[in-house]
């Protein structure tokens, strides 16, 4: 249910993305504006990242197989950092082009009508766009028992968080280009219009990066949140016969599973029976309580620092 309205998010923005990159060419052609054009470039690069995305949902869904015995789930996160990189490349880099060549190089501007035009519309579709992502997001918070800003950087599925911030941004950008717009035809120049280009690239590469980072952390194996590490705690501690959790390590597989290996503190009395029967009660609190928990490995292990204690 979460892939398929994750991917619905996607086809929308995607969607949105193309219609609105066509407009803002088209427009940045006949006026001139640099901003038009980087705006242009940063939509056609939200575009190419929809397909990115889509790659992520599809190929994440494969079933575990020997080769990948803990399924194609960090798919998500590969696919989402080369979405990253898109928005650097593509978007960044053309704006920041396109900035630096209006401010040396200067030229006529046409008429701005068919730009603010331009604009208006693409901030509808834009805003359509992001309010069905962050109406997801709302709701997969709620889910998560968690607050919408706190499950954005730590729990969202990347294809969504990707999709917040680059609707989010993409807002923004056009706010500036039209910005700049203004200026430029109130003062008559094209400085204004440079100005705001460049912005719109600083403004990408800090996305660009924040994306990246989150991603890269998840492809090095990063942890479960705190909250859910507190709570897998305290389902192992009330399990019969365990006396104490020694440690606890956990890794996110993909936004709907988590891998969990812990080394516990057993009761001396137990037999080999009762032991089975605790890892066992273990499994099925951890599994009942956190449906994400997939795969949970338990190692009884004497705490030594009790026994130096003693």
């Amino acid at each position: 249910m979460a892939d398929d309205e994750s991917t619905s998010t996607v086809l929308v923005a995607g969607g949105a993305n193309l219609l609105i990159a066509v407009a803002k060419l088209v427009a940045g052609l006949v006026s001139g504006s640099s901003a038009m054009l980087s705006e242009a470039a940063h939509s056609f690069g939200d575009t190419l990242n929809q397909v990115f995305l889509m790659a992520s949902l599809r190929k994440s869904q494969r079933a575990a197989d020997e080769e990948h015995p803990f399924g194609y789930g960090m798919e998500r996160y590969f696919w989402s950092l080369l979405a990253a990189v898109g928005i650097f490349v593509l978007g960044a880099g053309f704006s920041a082009y396109e900035g630096i060549s209006a401010l040396t190089s200067p030229g006529e501007s046409g008429s701005p009508t068919w730009p603010f035009i331009v604009l208006g519309a693409s901030f509808l579709f834009e805003g359509s766009s992001f309010a069905k992502a962050v109406v997801q997001l709302r709701r997969n918070a709620a889910q998560a028992d968690s607050g919408m800003l706190h499950h954005l950087r730590h729990d969202a599925d990347p294809a969504l968080r990707a999709v917040v911030w680059e609707d989010g941004v993409a807002l923004v950008g056009l706010l500036l280009a039209a910005g700049g717009l203004a200026l430029d035809t109130l003062t008559g120049g094209r400085t204004w219009d440079g100005v705001a280009s460049l912005l719109i690239a600083g403004l990408l590469v800090s996305v660009a990066y924040g994306l990246g980072r989150q991603n890269q952390q998840y492809l090095i194996g990063k942890a479960a949140s705190p909250e859910l590490r507190a709570g897998i705690v305290d389902a192992i501690r009330e399990a019969d016969g365990v006396d104490s959790v020694i440690e606890l390590l956990t890794m996110r597989l993909s936004p709907e599973q988590v891998l969990v290996a812990a080394r516990v503190d057993l009761a001396d009395h137990l037999t080999p029976e009762d032991i089975e029967r605790a890892a066992d009660e273990v499994d099925d609190r951890i599994r009942r309580r956190f449906p994400e928990v997939r795969h949970v490995f338990l190692d009884p292990t004497p705490d030594r620092a009790e026994e130096r204690a003693s």
